[in-house]
C-alpha cells in the first residue's frame, strides 16, 4: 500500500474517484439519447475500465484496515452521495425529501456496520 496517504483515507479517496467514473459509465449516456445503444455501451465500458483500476486496489489496500463489510458499506454510501450530486448537477433532476430520508436510513445502517459493539 502506498504510504503517502493514510491507510484509512486512501481507500476512501480511491472509492470516491471510482464511483465518479462508474456513475458516468452507468448514467452519463442519459444525456445522449440520440446516440445508438451499442455506441454508448462501448463508451460506458471504456469509462468503467478506469473505475476498476481504482476500485480493485482500493478494496485490496482497504482490506488491511477495514473489513469487507465495511468496505462494501463505504462504497454504497459513497455511491449514493456521488449519484445525488450527479443527479442534481449533471442530469438536472431534483432530489426530494423522500430521497433524503432514504439516504439517511442507509447512513444509519452504515453507522451500525462501522460501530464496534462489545
Amino acid at each position: 500500500m502506498p504510504t503517502f496517504v493514510s491507510p484509512y483515507l486512501l481507500p476512501f479517496l480511491m472509492l470516491v474517484a471510482s464511483n465518479i467514473f462508474m456513475t458516468f459509465a452507468w448514467y452519463g449516456h442519459l444525456k445522449f439519447k440520440d446516440y445508438s445503444l451499442p455506441l454508448v455501451t462501448m463508451v460506458s465500458w471504456g469509462i468503467a475500465f478506469f473505475e476498476y483500476w481504482l476500485a480493485v486496489p482500493a478494496n485490496r489496500w482497504g482490506s488491511a484496515v477495514y473489513t469487507a463489510a465495511q468496505l462494501k458499506t463505504m462504497q454504497e454510501v459513497i455511491t449514493l452521495i456521488v449519484f445525488a450530486g450527479f443527479s442534481v448537477l449533471y442530469l438536472k433532476e431534483p432530489l426530494g425529501w423522500n430521497h433524503a430520508l432514504g439516504f439517511a436510513l442507509i447512513a444509519a445502517g452504515a453507522f451500525f456496520i462501522f460501530h464496534k459493539w462489545s
